[in-house]
This record gives C-alpha cells, structure tokens and sequence, in this order.
C-alpha cells in the first residue's frame, strides 16, 4: 500500500503539470484556447489507445499483469514515464517546437496509463472489499497532494526560477522535467525491490462467460470515468486562463490559487477515506477535523511561502470547507449517495462562477475541487463492484475512459474561443449532471446479472 500510494502522489504531481504547461505553453507559441488545450488532448489520448490494447490483449490473457504481475507493469509504468521526461527536456533544450512536447506528453500519457491499470484494482484487492473505496479515497488523497504540489511548486519554478527572458523559448521546463524523469526512475528501481503481494489476476476462462459490457452498471460506469475526468482536467486546464481574463491575475499568482483547486480534492479524498471506513462516528469525525485541518495547512503554508498569499486572501475556502463537512454527512458513508450529493453540489458551484463576479465566483470554481475528491474512486469502485476475476479487464475499460480528459478540454477550448472562457464552463458542468444520474441510478442498473 504505502509503494503504490508513492506512486499515486508522482503522477498527481506530473499531471497537474500539465494545467501549468498549458498558459505557458499558450503564451511562447501564441495559441488560441482551443490550441492550448490541445496538451491535454495529447495526454490523455494516451491513456485511451493503452488501455484499448490492454483490453485487447486481457481478452487472451496476454496483457501484463497476466503474464509478469502487478509489480512488474508498475516498474514498465515508470521506465516508460521516465523516457517520457526526459525526452520532454530534451525537446525543450533543443527548441524542438510545439509538436515535439505534444509526442513527448503522449508517450508519458502512454507511462502513466500503466500505472492507473495496475494501481487502481491492486488497491481494491488487497483487503475487505467493504472498504475498497475507502483505500482507493486514500490513495487518491496523495495522489491530491501530487496534483496540489504540482501548480504551486511548477507555477514557481516555471514562471518566477527557470523561465527564460526569450519569449520564445521554453527552457522554464528543461530542469523540473529532468529532474521528473530522474525521480521517475529511482521509483521504478523502488517498486522492483518492493514486496507487493498480489501479483498475477486469474486467466481462467468460462467457457460461455458474459460479455462485460453486458453488465449496465459497468458501462455507464466507464461513462462516469470519462464524465468525471474530463469535467476535472477541464476546470483545471482553464482556471489559469478564466482568472487571467476575468480578474486580471499573473500567471503565477493564477497558478497558486489553482493548487487550492487540486487541495481541496486532497483534503476531499483524505475525509472520503475517513468516511467511507469502519471507523466508530466519533473517531470519524476527529479523524475528519484534523485531517480537513493538516490538509489546509499544507496548502496555505506552500502558497504562502512561495506566493504570499495570506489568510485573508484565501479565507473563503474555509466556508467551502465547511460545506464538504455537511456533504460528507448527508452521504452517509454510501459511495453512490456521496457520489450523487457532490456532483449537485458541482453544479451549483459552475453555476455561480459562470453568473457571479469577483472572489465568490473566484472561490466557487476553485471550490470544485473539493467534491471532485471522491468521484474517481466511488464510480470506480461501483463500476468494479463484485466482478472477481474479471477486475482487470473491467479496470483497463474503465481508464480507457480517462479518455474524457482528452475530449472535453479542448471541446471547452473551442466554446472558450466562441463564447468566452466564462460561460465555457458549461462544458463541465454538463459532466457534473452525468455523474448525478450515475449516483442515483446508473450504479445500480444490471447488478443483479452478476448472479447469472
């Protein structure tokens, strides 16, 4: 558990990245928000094309988790990811050009998509399965504190260290990704002397086994993923742009109000974990308190320190999370009732930043990330829910759908270009209404099959 949570926090880090590349990526190139978006594309296409092969080759027992293990795709995750990197640098250091860093992205997205097949069911199954989406919140809490990191620490080192006075160059990222791609690599060396108990999924085959799209709740699952992950990447990727144009905020200042969007998905997954376990109601809610608590600190000490923004500037996210407090409690510990209370609340949310001005509406975007927290891992775990030894075919349909963070941001791109980067917040919202319809009725359609 603790090997696989480090490797939850390392592509956290790098993928939030990417919302930081994209306005400095925007800016040296002259793109328009449709061009800009188009590093997410790159990115996440990835993920769509590895997992589809995956799939292809689980059908024969063929992929990699059947053949070598859990460990070994990690380590082959990793080495890939490390490539990925360095390559990016390289083409950094060379003034490669635009497409350089997009075929760079493509083959990280191609790395990490290794991870996400083998992290996510190995965490599911390495204990009760009653409180599989309680390990995959808390894994996914670091994987939040990856992604918190990454704008405030990258915004820094990006536009305020590395940056180069020639507008048309991208050196700014030469030595964070090279360092990336020697971390990388010491992770791999890390997990191939880890001991990882799991290490093979069952290849036996029933003769006339049910097809698994056959299964409702599986498939509109894997919709949720795509939903889910493309309304994120999309707040995520236009956050910098939406402040910059409405609020006439630096690029680096806009960066560190974004990593209190990608917090509150941390201090979010850190209670879902706490809620979603066994614990007794009152070692629940101190749990919940110093958890929310630790969480923001961290937060506002790394913005603080490289930023100065101050507690008054940023006194608003308390209230917002207070009000994941009171989600929480109306979730009553159920995944899918959680997962249906958040993605209204999301609504409500875009709502007011596409209506609102000044730091309410401010908060209220930023305040998304807060009840992002748990949809990853609920609709995860509800479309995985009792399929025993096809988990990992299951699983590789599932991120093959991370495929939503290629789609939806430059689909948002292109209504920013048309209709203003405001109102072209609609794009995730919509996502949010998907995800309401699956915590209240998708994740339960067709479970009753899984008794044929």
């Amino acid at each position: 558990m603790l090997s696989v949570t480090v490797l939850f926090f390392m592509w956290g880090f790098i993928t939030s990245l990417n919302d930081i590349l994209i306005p400095y990526l925007k800016g040296i190139y002259s793109l328009s928000h449709f061009e800009a978006n188009i590093v997410q594309f790159a990115f996440f296409i990835a993920y769509f094309v590895g997992s589809l092969v995956f799939y292809l080759l689980s059908k024969k027992g063929k992929d990699t988790i059947s053949l070598y293990g859990y460990k070994t795709t990690l380590v082959i995750g990793l080495m890939t990811a490390s490539v990925a990197c360095f390559v990016f640098a390289l083409s950094a250091y060379w003034k490669m050009g635009f497409a350089v860093f997009l075929a760079a992205l493509f083959l990280l997205g191609l790395g990490l998509t290794f991870l996400q097949i083998a992290a996510n069911p190995f965490v599911a199954l390495i204990g009760n399965p009653d409180t599989a989406s309680s390990r995959l919140n808390l894994s996914q809490a670091f994987n939040s504190l990856g992604t918190t990191l990454g704008p405030a620490i990258g915004g820094y080192l990006i536009f305020s260290i590395f940056i180069d006075k020639d507008a048309s160059s991208a050196s700014g990222v030469i030595f964070p990704y090279l360092f990336l791609a020697l971390l990388l690599l010491l992770l791999a060396v890390f997990i191939g002397f880890a001991k990882i108990g799991v290490q093979k999924e069952e290849t036996t085959e029933t003769k006339h086994q049910r097809s698994i799209f056959s299964y409702p709740y599986v498939v509109l699952g894997a919709l949720g993923i795509f939903f889910y992950v493309g309304a994120e990447v999309s707040v995520g990727s236009n956050t910098v742009s939406y402040l910059k144009e409405t609020m006439n905020m630096s690029e680096a200042l806009a960066s560190a109000y974004l990593s209190y969007y990608w917090g509150g998905a941390m201090i979010g997954r850190f209670l879902g974990s706490v809620s979603l376990s066994k614990l007794s109601r009152t070692n629940k809610l101190l749990s919940m308190l110093l958890l929310s608590l630790a969480g923001f600190l961290v937060v506002f000490t790394i913005n603080y320190s490289l930023h100065g923004l101050s507690f008054g500037s940023v006194v608003f996210f308390v209230f917002f999370m207070l009000l994941n407090f009171l989600g929480f409690y109306l979730g009553k510990g159920i995944p899918s009732r959680l997962l249906a209370v958040f993605a209204f609340v999301n609504i409500a949310l875009i709502a007011a930043s596409m209506s609102l001005s000044g730091e309410v509406a401010l908060w209220s975007l930023l305040a998304v990330g807060l009840f992002n927290s748990i949809m990853w891992s609920n609709v995860f775990t509800l479309a995985i829910e009792g399929l025993e030894h096809r988990t990992a075919e299951a699983s590789s349909i599932l991120i093959m759908m991370i495929l939503g963070g290629a789609v939806l941001p430059p689909l948002q791109g292109i209504a920013a270009d048309c209709i203003g980067i405001r109102l072209s917040f609609i794009i995730p919202m919509l996502s949010y209404v998907y995800l309401l319809f699956y915590g209240v009725k998708g994740c339960k359609i067709g479970k009753n099959k899984l008794s044929d």
